[in-house]
């Protein structure tokens, strides 16, 4: 369509946009959980726990989105959490959702696991950005790339700290998606199927590059990964302690945030090392399953740190009113990853810009029905459980 929806005019419609566009084992790599994807359901469930307590007869005709993160202003109460498979959903995806978050003046967040250099995506598409770190068993590579990142100019530091070894997700094995991509009698007819992506982003990458692979690796060790399963191949240690936070601290000068937080002690352990911010994140319910919904714990984080730290949340967030949510429960920004995924494999930059938009639009609708000026404004009276 040429009105700039795309037909799509809610984040599930990007969903079925992007599940037809993608091969089955590239779509479930991303839309998908882990285990029994106990974590991924309860996710969404336990935003309906939480129900509006609207204020009537309040002016909200000056309501405002934005919100301060680090001493930068923001025109929205989101960020791009890193997705290592933007670069799988469209051709240098990276790239185009990096440019949808720059437009809506939003940060956004490269992952360690990326397709596409992360001096490239600086260079090519600027804004606001922040690197996501996993802390390979091998430090000095990992504080190798976290000086690349400070020399590209990324403004912040996400380490994640919720995978110390690779979840299962059997699904994966199933699909027989790999990186670098190999065709097998498994996924052939799958990759076929879908010829658009074929020739729009597989074909494209032979022709430009090879394969694609992870391009923040080492290049001694990009040359080793061969053809393994989605989500196995990538480099995380099971030895990793609060003395690396306060290593990877003390060489990072700019914002640090800790991904995967999920108790109120742990929040204030990652204080007490001297991060700026922690994420309340379970993965998306993609790595330990059965945990209980970052929203459900946000509140207890918020109240453990203080106000110390800065607190953001992700996992689950499907709607603007999730949003309103998060930051009624104290969260200062919620971190969005598989719906700007979803629009991106739909339509490139266009389709990531679509999916910010639906967000843009729904926060905005939901403030002036529930009575608030702005989302800097938001507190836990909005809210009822």
């Amino acid at each position: 369509m040429n009105d700039g929806t795309l037909g799509a005019y809610d984040i599930a419609d990007l969903r079925e946009l992007a599940r037809k566009r993608l091969p089955r084992g590239v779509f479930e790599f991303f839309d998908r959980g882990n285990g029994d994807e106990v974590a991924l359901v309860e996710n969404r469930a336990a935003f309906e726990r939480f129900k509006f307590s609207p204020r009537m007869l309040v002016d909200t005709s000056g309501r405002s989105q934005e919100i301060t993160l680090f001493g930068r202003r923001h025109r929205m109460p989101i960020a791009i959490a890193p997705t290592g498979s933007a670069g799988l959903a469209w051709f240098e995806g990276e790239i185009a959702l990096a440019r949808a978050s720059r437009a809506a003046g939003i940060p956004f967040t490269l992952a360690t696991g990326s397709m596409t250099a992360l001096e490239r995506v600086a260079t090519e598409a600027g804004g606001t950005l922040w690197f996501q770190v996993y802390m390979w068993p091998d430090r000095a590579a990992s504080h190798a790339l976290i000086e690349r990142a400070r020399a590209a100019g990324y403004e912040a530091l996400v380490v994640t700290v919720d995978t110390p070894v690779p979840p299962g997700r059997e699904y994966n094995l199933r699909n027989g998606m790999t990186v670098p991509f190999r065709f097998t009698r498994r996924n052939v007819t799958d990759v076929l199927l879908h010829p658009r992506w074929l020739a729009g982003v597989l074909a494209r990458y032979l022709l430009a590059t090879g394969m694609p692979r992870y391009e923040n690796y080492p290049t001694e060790v990009k040359a080793r990964i061969t053809a393994v399963p989605m989500g196995r191949s990538m480099m995380v240690s099971d030895s990793l302690t609060w003395e690396d936070l306060r290593e990877i601290r003390r060489r990072w000068p700019h914002a640090l945030m800790v991904k995967g937080i999920l108790r109120a002690g742990d929040a204030r352990l990652a204080a007490d090392c001297g991060v700026d911010g922690v994420i309340v994140s379970n993965h998306g319910g993609r790595a330990v399953d059965s945990t209980r919904a970052p929203v459900a714990i946000l509140p207890e984080v918020v109240e453990a740190v203080g106000g110390r730290i800065t607190v953001l949340v992700d996992s689950g967030f499907r709607r603007g009113a999730d949003v309103v949510k998060a930051l009624a429960l104290g969260a200062r920004a919620v971190l969005i990853g598989r719906a700007p995924l979803y629009g991106t494999a739909a339509a490139g930059e266009a389709g990531a810009a679509r999916a910010i938009e639906i967000y843009r639009d729904e926060i905005d609708r939901v403030l002036a029905l529930i009575g608030c000026p702005g989302a800097s404004a938001l507190d836990a009276t909005y809210l009822a459980r």
